[in-house]
């Protein structure tokens, strides 16, 4: 396909009250990110130079949305829900700039994919004045049916408009509708709202470009890639069809799911060969996960690099700002937080470990806590290589562990410890013989303890 520009045109005015939340819609997320960005990074991916963003009144959120998620789309916003053609004469100022092509996509159909906006734009190349998406669902009853008459999409027929012959047609249209960028404007301008509802919908641009002799036709794809959202119940839905092709994907790459059902990825997890995950592993947004890495049952991991080599879990939590080195060992009931983990460090089970940097070859024993937040601000704690933690150690930062030094168990340290050194910072064990016997007499008890004496 030669060079050609393209603008994306962006729906995303709906606020979907049948979400029944104060959240708009297009901010709901599938796989850790709101719709809105998935469509946004699809227009991305199939070559839009320019996007344009139309958005109703009080949605200042979905504005800063945009803003920090595609700071080259510009915003425009539509007064009154009147119809998706005015959505997208909402535009106006964008569209008048020019561009070969226009592609006009909605906000809630986050699975749409670059290559299929790319599809569309090869037919506009081809030389179709209009280019739309079209799918097979299992059943049609609800979705505008596409009238084809040797390979011209002549109409889009609602089901409510429907004839009895063109309701058992199992071509429907999913939404997506593409332009030869001079006829746009044109064409919008003779949509008329002489409809039930009052409204100027987008697809009648499909019979008044048939009006005009123009090519209008149809990219066909999965039904899935074009799901719309408008309920919680459509939002899970959507969620299991991401989460059915991140697993698809991560094993297609060469990695080992157990229990495929029960991992969740998100939009940007990064997942090395032969790297093995165990069972109920969720990932948040963040997550990089190089080769040869084993991941063990029921771990929460986001906002994490792990290097190659390291075993994680079970029981493990990764928080943002986690780097595992290579190598690392990171156990069941540890919770790492903002801190990087060097080569070969171990820590087993049951610590936390925020703020802080671990030496390579440090071992972290268990219950070792560093604590790190002074009910003002966070601090930070260093433990040099090959230094060893004791059970039940508390490192009140900002403290720094020697390199080779060891923490006795039961120690709170509040002061640095030197390279090489043995630092214990607990009180010194006193026994008092026959004390015991004595207290359990003083409260009326015989020998044994769990015995009260008889009154």
């Amino acid at each position: 396909m030669a060079k050609r520009s393209c603008l994306a045109i962006i729906l995303a005015a709906g606020e979907g009250t049948r979400m029944k939340s104060a959240v708009p819609k297009v901010l709901h997320k599938v796989g850790g990110l709101p719709m809105l960005g998935h469509v946004l990074k699809a227009a991305a991916g199939g070559g839009a130079a320019a996007t344009a963003v139309v958005i109703g009144p009080r949605m200042e959120t979905v504005a800063a949305f945009v803003a920090a998620a595609a700071p080259w789309a510009s915003l425009h916003r539509q007064g009154e829900p009147l119809g998706t053609a005015h959505a997208v004469l909402a535009a106006k100022s964008a569209i008048a700039k020019g561009a070969d092509d226009m592609v006009v996509v909605y906000g809630d159909t986050p699975m749409v994919t670059a290559k299929t906006l790319a599809r569309v734009r090869r037919s506009l190349a081809a030389g179709a004045d209009i280019a739309l998406v079209g799918f097979r669902p299992a059943s049609p009853t609800g979705y505008g049916r596409l009238i084809v008459e040797e390979g011209q999409v002549v109409a889009i027929r609602e089901e409510k408009d429907a004839t009895p012959a063109q309701r058992a047609i199992g071509f429907c249209s999913g939404s997506i509708l593409a332009f030869r960028g001079a006829i746009l404007l044109p064409t919008l301008k003779k949509v008329r709202n002489d409809n039930a509802k009052g409204e100027y919908y987008l697809t009648d641009a499909v019979e008044i470009a048939n009006a005009a002799r123009r090519k209008v036709v149809a990219v066909e794809v999965d039904a899935d890639e074009v799901a719309g959202i408008n309920s919680r119940r459509q939002l899970a839905h959507v969620e299991g069809i991401f989460q059915r092709q991140a697993r698809e994907a991560a094993m297609r790459e060469g990695a080992t799911l157990i229990a495929p059902s029960t991992v969740w990825f998100s939009h940007d997890t990064k997942v090395g060969r032969d790297v093995i995950i165990e069972p109920n592993v969720f990932f948040g947004p963040g997550v990089t996960i190089a080769d040869g890495v084993t991941i063990r049952a029921n771990c929460h991991i986001e906002g994490a690099r792990i290097a190659s080599g390291a075993i994680i879990g079970p029981f493990a939590r990764l928080r943002p700002g986690t780097k595992i080195g290579p190598n690392v060992h990171i156990g069941d009931f540890v919770e790492v937080k903002n801190a990087t983990i060097d080569d070969g460090a171990k820590a087993n089970h049951l610590a936390y470990i925020g703020d802080a940097h671990v030496g390579a070859r440090a071992n972290v024993g268990a219950g070792t806590i560093t604590a790190n937040y002074d009910g003002f601000a966070k601090h930070h704690t260093e433990i040099g290589s090959d230094a060893s933690t004791g059970s039940n150690s508390v490192l009140v930062a900002p403290v720094i562990i020697g390199a080779g030094a060891y923490v006795a168990a039961g120690s709170v340290i509040t002061h640095n410890v030197p390279a090489e050194a043995l630092a214990i910072a607990r009180g010194r064990q006193m026994d008092k013989p026959g004390w015991a016997r004595r207290y359990r007499e003083l409260k009326g008890v015989n020998g044994n303890p769990g015995e009260r004496k008889s009154r």
